[in-house]
């Protein structure tokens, strides 16, 4: 089945799009990239997926690395939602391969968001015991795997009440000096916000005065106004 991911790689290829803003424009960092749309990738994610759906869940997850190591955006959204496809197949060792795709494979905060808000959420959601791997996550050198510690919360909060490992996670990113690990921890404030609006708020109010703005503007995004206000006054 390796012949499947050349096969792809033309596909990608032959979608190429010449246009005046690439994807570099939205990438602080480097980035690979063909400069196809994102709905015309998930197409070709849909369409593959046809043909290797009924391969054993490792065997699957083994062609989804081969497209990770080829740097490709669109290649990891590919291999992605593939990997997302097989969240009933999940089991707590899958969290062993997924860390060492972070560590490996993560290099800007496309990838990091796609992976953790669907499969790494999802397993977390389905083994609420390795959130305690998340802690660790937060305090590493690799600050992608700091913003997964964060944005990796989002999808399992909104299903079930995760506010501990929320503020644990916020916590120890408080102050961390990366300001796209500040716009994660601030997006997983924003996002519970919509289910505990009075908790978040309380936590802000609290550390405020050590939040970077950014951080603290992303977690007031979606209150009141006048919430918004108190939050924001000096």
């Amino acid at each position: 089945m390796m012949n499947i991911i050349g096969q792809i790689r033309i596909e990608l290829k032959n979608n190429k799009q010449k246009t005046r803003v690439g994807s570099q424009y939205f990438f602080k960092e480097k980035v690979k990239a063909y400069n196809i749309k994102t709905p015309v990738v998930r197409q070709i994610a849909k369409k593959y997926w046809q043909q290797v759906k009924g391969l054993p869940k490792l065997e699957i997850f083994k062609l989804s690395e081969e497209l990770l190591k080829s740097g490709y955006n669109e290649e990891a959204t590919i291999a992605f939602t593939w990997v997302f496809n097989l969240k009933k197949q999940y089991q707590p060792s899958d969290m062993k391969l997924f860390e060492s795709w972070l560590n490996k494979y993560i290099d800007n905060w496309g990838k990091c968001d796609d992976f953790c808000t669907h499969s790494v959420g999802e397993l977390l959601l389905q083994y609420p015991e390795l959130l305690k791997k998340l802690p660790t996550w937060a305090r590493s050198k690799n600050m992608w795997v700091r913003r997964a510690s964060a944005v990796s919360l989002i999808y399992p909060n909104r299903r079930k009440n995760h506010l501990k490992q929320i503020f644990e996670i916020a916590d120890i990113l408080l102050i961390d000096k990366e300001d796209l690990v500040q716009k994660g921890y601030g997006w997983m404030l924003k996002e519970a916000s919509n289910l505990y609006q009075k908790e978040v708020f309380d936590y802000v109010m609290k550390n405020k005065h050590k939040m970077p703005r950014t951080a603290l503007r992303y977690a007031i995004e979606k209150m009141p106004k006048s919430l918004k206000q108190r939050a924001m006054k000096i």
